[in-house]
C-alpha cells in the first residue's frame, strides 16, 4: 500500500536525532527557533525543544487508506488552510493589490552627516517619542480606542530623519531591550530597523518613512489578542495558537477603521507573516504573491523578536540571528533582501557587547559603512573582564592593543555579560563621548 507523508504528534520526552520537525505547539516567532522546519542534529537541539514545548509534529508517512483521517502534512499538496475565520471578524479580499513592489533600479546613497556622537541627543529624542507612542498605541487599542495615524507619521518622520543622518545612534538604542513591555517596544524598534533598513536599500526619502510606520504598526493586531496568551511562558494550546495567528487580519481591521490606511501600511500588517515557501500566513501567498514591504518587515520583525529577551526565552546574539536570516534565505525570507539585511546590519551592529583578541570588551558604538567588521568600540572591561578606565578604540584605523597587536574581534556576547547593561551606559556615554580619549594608532 502506498505511503503518504503525514505530521506525527511526539511528545518532546520521545523526541531523536534525525527527526524532521515540522511544526510546534506554540508560534515559530514566539520561540527561539525561528526558521519554520528543521531536522534534529543534536542533543541539545532536542533540550531547547524540550524546554520551550510540550509536544512538536514531525514528518512520518502513513498507509494512504489510514491518512484519510490523519492530520494533514504542512508539505502535501491540496493541504486545507486553517480556518482562522472561525467565530472571528470575516476577512474580505485586501484593498491593496498584491504585486510586489520591486527594489529600487537606481539606489539612492545616503551619506551619514554627522557622527554617532553627535546624533545621540537627538536619536534619544525619537527613540522616546517613539516608546512612548508605541506603548500608548497598543494600550488604548485595547480598550476600543482610536488609532491616531497622524500622530504615528509624526514620530516615525523623527525616526526617519534621524536615521538619515546617522542611523548608528537609532540602531544602538534598538539593543536596549524590555521584555516587560515587548509588544510594544518591539513595534518600535521594527520601525527604527525598516527605516535603517529602507535607507540602505536606497529607497527615496517619502517611501523610507512610509516603511518606516508600516514597521510601527506591523503588529497593531496584537492589541486584540488576550495579554494572557501573548504572555503565556508555556507552551500554547491550539487555540490559543490559532488567536495569535489572526493578529493580521486584526491589525488590517484596525487600520481599515482608521479610514486613512497607507497600502504599504496594510500590506505589511496583514502579510508580514507570510512566507517565500507559502507556509506563512494568513493566506499562505508563495514568493511574487508577497508585497514588497511585507518582506521588509518579515525580516527586520524575526530580527528584533529573535535578538529580544521574552518571558519564555531569552534573546540571542545579532551574528545568531542573521545566522538565522541567512540560513532562511529564500524559504522564510526573501532571499536578496535577506543577503541585503545582513550588509545592513553589519556583522557587530552597535550597540553589541563584543570582546576583542586582547581578552578586553567593550561596546559597538558605531562603524563606517565601507568597513562593518571594523568598528569603533568603546573598551570598558579589561582582558581580566574587570573595570578599566573607557578609551575608543578604532578598528578600522588598525588601533593597536596593549601588547601592540591590531585589535580583531574574536566573539559578540549577550547583553548583561560582563555587568554590562547597556541600558547603564546610555546617560554615561553622553558625557563620555566628550571626555573619552582616542585611541593613538601604532
Amino acid at each position: 500500500m502506498a505511503k503518504e507523508p503525514v505530521e506525527l504528534k511526539v511528545p518532546v520526552s520521545e523526541l531523536e536525532i534525525g527527526m524532521q520537525v515540522v511544526r510546534l505547539d506554540r508560534p515559530w516567532l514566539e520561540t527561539s527557533f525561528l526558521l519554520q522546519g528543521f531536522v534534529i542534529r543534536s542533543a541539545e537541539e532536542i533540550q531547547a525543544l524540550q524546554a520551550q514545548c510540550e509536544y512538536v509534529f514531525v514528518d512520518g508517512l502513513a498507509d494512504a487508506a489510514a491518512s484519510d483521517c490523519s492530520a494533514p502534512s504542512a508539505s502535501a499538496p491540496g493541504k486545507p488552510k486553517p480556518n482562522l475565520d472561525r467565530g472571528k471578524p470575516t476577512r474580505t479580499k485586501s484593498p491593496t493589490s498584491l504585486k510586489p513592489k520591486s527594489p529600487p533600479v537606481n539606489r539612492i546613497r545616503y551619506e551619514k552627516q554627522c557622527s554617532v556622537e553627535a546624533e545621540l541627543p537627538a536619536a534619544i529624542e525619537a527613540y522616546e517619542q517613539a516608546r512612548e507612542l508605541a506603548h500608548h498605541l497598543m494600550d488604548d487599542l485595547r480598550v476600543g480606542g482610536m488609532l491616531d495615524m497622524n500622530q504615528a507619521r509624526q514620530v516615525v518622520s523623527q525616526c526617519v530623519d534621524s536615521v538619515l543622518r546617522n542611523q548608528d545612534a537609532l540602531l544602538w538604542l534598538t539593543q536596549i531591550k524590555q521584555k516587560d513591555a515587548y509588544t510594544a517596544e518591539h513595534c518600535m524598534n521594527v520601525a527604527i530597523l525598516t527605516a535603517a533598513f529602507a535607507k540602505h536599500l536606497g529607497l527615496p526619502e517619502s517611501e523610507i518613512e512610509a516603511v518606516a510606520l508600516a514597521g510601527l504598526l506591523h503588529d497593531v493586531g496584537k492589541a486584540k489578542v488576550p495579554l494572557e496568551i501573548l504572555n503565556k511562558p508555556g507552551p500554547l494550546t491550539p487555540e490559543e495558537f490559532q488567536e495569535v495567528k489572526l493578529h493580521p487580519v486584526y491589525g488590517r481591521e484596525l487600520l481599515l477603521e482608521t479610514g486613512r490606511w497607507m497600502p504599504t501600511v496594510l500590506e505589511s500588517a496583514y502579510f508580514h507573516h507570510e512566507r517565500p515557501s507559502g507556509g506563512g500566513y494568513p493566506e499562505g501567498l508563495s514568493q511574487q504573491d508577497i508585497p514588497y514591504s511585507a518582506r521588509i518587515v518579515a525580516i527586520t520583525d524575526a530580527y528584533d523578536a529573535m535578538t529580544s529577551n521574552r518571558c519564555y526565552a531569552s534573546g540571542r546574539s545579532s551574528r545568531e540571528a542573521l545566522d538565522i536570516i541567512y540560513k532562511g534565505r529564500g524559504t522564510q525570507f526573501d532571499e536578496e533582501l535577506a543577503q541585503e539585511f545582513i550588509q545592513c546590519i553589519g556583522i557587530y551592529p552597535p550597540g553589541a557587547i563584543v570582546e576583542l583578541s586582547s581578552g578586553e570588551v567593550g561596546i559597538v558604538m558605531g562603524s563606517s559603512d565601507q568597513s562593518k567588521l571594523r568598528p569603533r568600540i568603546l573598551l570598558l572591561r579589561d582582558d581580566a573582564k574587570q573595570p578599566r578606565p573607557e578609551r575608543v578604540v578604532d578598528l578600522m584605523h588598525l588601533d593597536l592593543d596593549p601588547s601592540g597587536q591590531k585589535y580583531q574581534i574574536v566573539r559578540e556576547w549577550p547583553n548583561g555579560s560582563f555587568g554590562i547593561e547597556l541600558k547603564d551606559y546610555l546617560d554615561k556615554w553622553l558625557s563620555l563621548t566628550a571626555e573619552i580619549p582616542e585611541a593613538k594608532s601604532g
